[in-house]
């Protein structure tokens, strides 16, 4: 039988997943694989992946607050925010930590709070700002040595879901989670 839960989590990533209670998210790189793609008529496609979409509506429903915060502008990414209910879309912000300092005050939610997840350099100073700052094994060298924490999926790829799931377990909310789609015996 194949256990609901993952390996125990190091003392001090566990220590700050517990306190989360906004997750903030870059797009291009995070949500997709990075890669900018048009069609012969210059439309913009984008490539979201499904586990990501669920992984945050289940951090939704344990009360955790969801945002988005990209440099660029797309109607595709309003679109998928929008499917998955998530309220707070930040787009066209370069700055991505003045843009998650307005979010959390607003939300009267402590950096120390929150969770950012980037791949790049516009995102390095809100990862380093806020409570637990992560990053992709595709992201920038840089980054990455500064990150609280790597997932193992790259973006794109399930890397999203892979935070959710470490956020879920610190709290002690996966088991839980992830009983609800198992058959009954």
């Amino acid at each position: 039988m194949a256990t609901d839960v993952l390996p125990p989590l190091p003392d001090d990533l566990a220590a700050k997943a517990r306190k989360i209670r906004l997750l903030a998210l870059d797009v291009d790189g995070i949500m997709t694989d990075g890669r900018l793609y048009f069609s012969a008529q210059g439309d913009e496609l984008k490539g979201f992946n499904i586990l990501d979409g669920l992984g945050l509506k289940q951090l939704m429903s344990n009360g955790i607050e969801i945002a988005v915060i990209t440099g660029r502008s797309s109607p595709l990414t309003a679109k998928r925010m929008g499917d998955l209910g998530i309220r707070h879309l930040m787009q066209g912000r370069e700055d991505k930590l003045v843009a998650l300092r307005e979010l959390t005050e607003a939300l009267a939610i402590p950096l120390a709070d929150t969770a950012y997840m980037g791949d790049d350099l516009p995102d390095l100073a809100a990862i380093e700002a806020c409570g637990l700052g992560v990053t992709v094994p595709n992201g920038h060298w840089y980054v990455r040595s500064l990150a609280d924490h790597c997932t193992r999926a790259q973006g794109g790829e399930g890397a999203v879901r892979e935070l959710c799931d470490l956020i879920l377990q610190a709290q002690g909310k996966l088991s839980a989670a992830l009983a609800q789609y198992r058959a009954e015996s």
